[in-house]
């Protein structure tokens, strides 16, 4: 875009000359850059234009719009991933509760048998149904989560 110099900096260590470096964009797109050395108060300037490859009124309108599309898009694919993270999350951290692990039983030491496996025949549903339809919205995804710890909230909450 350009350069300039700013030179007749005094030597010195590394980290010690403080130099103020501003940027500055106006609505007409012109970017002003300036330097100066707070010990010596020397600065220098430069403006930078740029008319070749500048995009029309019509094209920054063009890209706006698509920004704004795109944001709708975005905003799904968010919400969609955040619950199927959530869901993932509650399936590993309810399984890990109930197989426990090493010394620690977990949960598995207040359930029966039979209970114990209802946890996690609803668990590996539940991963196996995440696993098999990656094309679920959001509430698709919400909704499964709610059924499987539907399942298993009542039992580990006794």
């Amino acid at each position: 875009l350009g350069k300039f110099e700013l030179g007749g900096i005094p030597p010195a260590p590394r980290g010690q000359p403080q130099i103020e470096v501003t940027f500055e964009i106006d609505s007409n797109g012109i970017l002003n850059v300036g330097a100066e050395d707070k010990a010596t108060g020397k600065g220098e300037k430069i403006v930078i234009t740029n008319d070749k490859g500048r995009l029309s009124e019509e094209q920054i309108e063009k890209m706006i719009k698509e920004a704004e599309q795109f944001a709708d898009e975005d905003k799904k694919v968010k919400e969609r991933v955040d619950a199927k993270n959530a869901f993932d999350g509650y399936v590993h951290s309810m399984r890990s509760a109930t197989e426990g692990s090493g010394d620690n039983k977990g949960l598995s030491e207040k359930m029966d048998a039979e209970e114990k496996e209802k946890i996690m025949d609803a668990l590996k549903d539940g991963q196996s149904w995440l696993d098999s339809t990656p094309e679920a919205d959001a509430e698709e995804i919400k909704e499964k989560h709610k059924e499987v710890e539907g399942i298993c909230a009542p039992i580990v909450s006794r």
